[in-house]
């Protein structure tokens, strides 16, 4: 495997700076291919909407507090 380096998230700072929240937790799951994004630490949502892409849109009421990308490593 190759080694990530700082600059491989570079280019993920520019939206970054537009999320809901200061905080952006990032976890990868590599059995599963799948990569939650969390906006504050991860919580439990009270809806769900998959879209067209395979996002999985996670809400708290009416705020998106997270994203699920599913088949991540082949973005």
């Amino acid at each position: 495997m190759l080694p990530v380096t700082f600059n491989d998230f570079l280019p993920l700072l520019p939206a970054l700076r537009h999320a809901p929240t200061r905080s952006v937790w990032l976890s990868y799951d590599l059995h599963a291919d799948l990569l939650y994004i969390n906006f504050g630490k991860p919580a439990l949502a009270t809806d769900t909407e998959l879209t067209d892409d395979d996002v999985i849109v996670r809400y708290a009421d009416e705020d998106v507090i997270g994203y699920t990308v599913l088949h991540a490593s082949k973005r």
